[in-house]
């Protein structure tokens, strides 16, 4: 069963009153099912868990057609789910479409069985290129559909207090045991002001590769919309190219962002990749610090189980990755700038652990 951990949760601990239903995988299962034939007037022939049994989503097969069931711990989110994509869809074709809601389960078009982080692997490096692209204009279409609605009036606000900021930043100190600890020249207090931005653009937020796939027409579409919010706009490129299991380069990324940018987005193209640059420093530690924690609960795991299953990198190639994006972004500008060595030393000690790995099995 996978683990689907925001790292960069805005609303972590928001909790407050919401419902919990406490079902055995058997009991949502029905539920779903009983929910779908009441609502589609069809039988559901089969079920299956695109993500494992544990999560919320599950595929559905129908006589004439598959469909989504997303029954979430929280049903507050999945009607707000289900408003973000009724809004969206009339203007853009890069996400799913509700297909509607029956109390706590919501429906919507399955978007294909070709999930990004698993298909990016099957192309060569001019075709990961292309599928960046893909995937890059998809969220610069779905946030320009998104400032024809009124989501900005109605989509809660991420990031914006002071204990999510400090925290975000802090994440740098899981650099410290792979080198002589965070450099004085570092302005924790310049990175929380640069990181503080006012929420100005709908976020789909969880931007990973694993939460997009390729449909039978060949179009690449976005799901999973249930931590979506407003803020800057350029987090969702930074949970992309911060993904740790993503497989190009960081250069190459700015390279897509600068052809695919949308200069209708509110900004210039040189202060939002500074932004994005500051942003991605202290989301590669993040990520970073997840990694770490996975590994000490339950060791290194195999890049295919990480990618079917969309879980944290776990696997010291993908940790060694994630330094490598933050060691790039971070140069590019000053106030990050002095992590720079941080994220080279971190990086240079998971590609000893990986040596080391593949050394022994070889021996």
């Amino acid at each position: 069963m996978g683990r689907r951990d925001r790292t960069d949760g805005a609303r972590k601990g928001d909790t407050k009153g919401d419902h919990v239903a406490i079902d055995t995988n058997e009991t949502r299962m029905a539920r779903i099912v009983e929910c779908a034939e009441t609502h589609f007037g069809q039988p559901v022939v089969k079920v299956t868990a695109p993500g494992g049994a544990g999560r919320s989503s599950f595929r559905l097969h129908l006589p004439d057609r598959d469909v989504i069931a997303t029954l979430r711990p929280n049903f507050r989110r999945t009607h707000l789910e289900a408003f973000v994509l009724q809004s969206l869809s009339r203007y853009c074709d890069d996400v799913p479409q509700c297909l509607g809601v029956v109390g706590e389960v919501m429906f919507q078009s399955d978007v294909g069985l070709r999930r990004l982080n698993q298909e990016i692997m099957r192309h060569d490096k001019a075709g990961q290129v292309d599928l960046a692209a893909q995937a890059v204009a998809g969220i610069f279409r779905f946030q320009e559909a998104s400032r024809k609605t009124t989501l900005d009036e109605m989509m809660p606000h991420l990031g914006v207090n002071d204990d999510w900021v400090n925290n975000f930043v802090d994440a740098v100190i899981a650099l410290q045991p792979y080198s002589a600890g965070v450099p004085a020249q570092f302005d924790r207090t310049a990175a929380c002001l640069a990181i503080a931005k006012p929420a100005q653009q709908f976020v789909k937020w969880d931007c990973r590769s694993g939460n997009a796939a390729i449909g039978a027409d060949g179009h690449l579409r976005w799901f999973d919309f249930e931590y979506a919010g407003m803020r800057h706009g350029a987090e969702d490129f930074a949970w992309l190219i911060g993904d740790e299991a993503w497989p190009l380069d960081p250069d190459v990324m700015v390279d897509v962002m600068i052809d695919a940018y949308d200069p209708n987005c509110g900004h210039d193209i040189a202060d939002y990749l500074e932004y994005m640059s500051i942003y991605l420093t202290f989301h590669s530690a993040q990520r970073l610090k997840l990694i770490v924690k996975e590994v000490r609960k339950c060791g290194w795991l195999p890049k295919e189980q990480v990618r079917q299953y969309d879980d944290a990198g776990v696997h010291p190639d993908f940790a060694a990755q994630i330094c490598k994006v933050g060691c790039y972004f971070s140069a590019q500008s000053r106030i990050t700038a002095p992590l720079s060595r941080n994220f080279d030393a971190a990086q240079r000690s998971f590609l000893n652990i990986l040596q080391d790995s593949t050394s022994l099995q070889s021996a």
